[in-house]
């Protein structure tokens, strides 16, 4: 297994553990941000609606970014699969924080 590979395949197992492995018990103590509210600010965070948004995102991201990753790598080669790949990540995590500020008050 080429290095590029088993890269993508190791952040692609993280996605998955943060999605999977998050909870509503645990959040208070994983999610930056979050783990430093305090008690008012916390409860009036929609978090059950944030983790739901949360774990879909971070699926969808593990699945799509290999995708990209993989039909780049076969057919350019992998300098601008992994560039590509990694401006895909940072973009998509930019987007994640903008659309996770609605979940500051709920509605």
């Amino acid at each position: 297994m080429d290095s590029p590979f088993f890269a993508v395949l190791i952040t692609d197992i993280i996605f998955i553990a943060f999605a999977l492995g998050l909870n509503k018990k645990n959040a208070k103590y994983l999610l930056s941000g979050y783990n430093i509210m305090s008690e008012k600010e916390s409860e009036n965070f929609d978090i059950e609606n944030y983790l739901i948004l949360f774990k879909k995102f971070f699926l969808i991201l593990a699945a799509s970014s290999t995708i990209v990753f993989t039909i780049l790598i076969n057919l350019l080669n992998a300098k601008i699969a992994v560039l590509t790949y990694s401006s895909y990540i940072i973009i998509m995590l930019i987007w994640f924080v903008f659309k996770g500020n609605k979940f500051k008050i709920k509605q």
